[in-house]
């Protein structure tokens, strides 16, 4: 199945949107544009290996994909998937070409913040907007440059400590206690969060969903 231009979206009524994650940062950044169409939280358990090859944004692009189909599929079988559209999202941290995901224990996040420190990064988030009825599917990213400050070996485990970094791409969460380790961004905040939601609107738009007439 190959996703498809904006101009090739056939519109349709979305009665529900049904959000492949189970982030409670990607709920509440969903929860921020106040839609009026009920949001259904269903996350799958994608398989999230990719080719050595693929570039970051060719990544978070199909393992966002790869995330709304296996929720679709999900949907079909218990036989609720009429009218839906399946927001899935991907976000991966990258440093010097080389991808950092969540990192594996403590000891894996503390080799990733030693990286990060004093530095900037890229996060990439790959969204995607599958709709149910037609399963044609609107896949985009956003990236965001990450200035982080320079932090120490003390400072890095007070922060691990803190059990912020055990689920984050990067082993961090600028939302949280990791902002105080930001210096300053180049981009979308809500991309670095997990979720750019001026991209979702945009993307939203294209299947006749406005946040504005919500």
């Amino acid at each position: 199945m190959k996703p498809k231009h904006a101009n090739e979206v056939q519109m349709q009524p979305i009665s529900q949107l049904v959000l492949a994650s189970s982030s409670p940062r990607r709920k509440e950044l969903v929860a921020s544009l106040g839609l009026s169409l009920p949001v259904y939280i269903l996350p799958s358990d994608a398989d999230e290996s990719v080719p050595e090859d693929w570039t970051p944004g060719h990544i978070v692009e199909q393992l966002s994909l790869r995330k709304a189909r296996a929720t679709a599929a999900i949907l079909s079988e218990r036989q609720e998937e009429s009218s839906s559209i399946v927001v899935g999202a991907d976000t991966i941290v990258v440093v010097d070409g080389d991808v950092l995901g969540k990192p594996k224990d403590r000891n894996d996040a503390f080799g990733m913040l030693k990286r990060l420190q004093g530095r900037s990064h890229e996060v990439y988030t790959g969204v995607a907007c599958l709709p149910t009825g037609n399963g044609q599917a609107v896949v985009k990213h956003r990236m965001t440059k990450v200035y982080m400050k320079p932090l120490g070996d003390e400072r890095i485990l007070k922060y691990i400590a803190t059990g912020e970094s055990d689920d984050k791409a990067g082993a961090y969460g600028i939302q949280g206690y990791g902002a105080a380790n930001v210096d300053r961004i180049e981009g979308c905040y809500f991309n670095v969060v997990g979720l750019p939601i001026s991209l979702l609107s945009d993307m939203l738009l294209e299947f006749g969903i406005d946040v504005f007439e919500s």
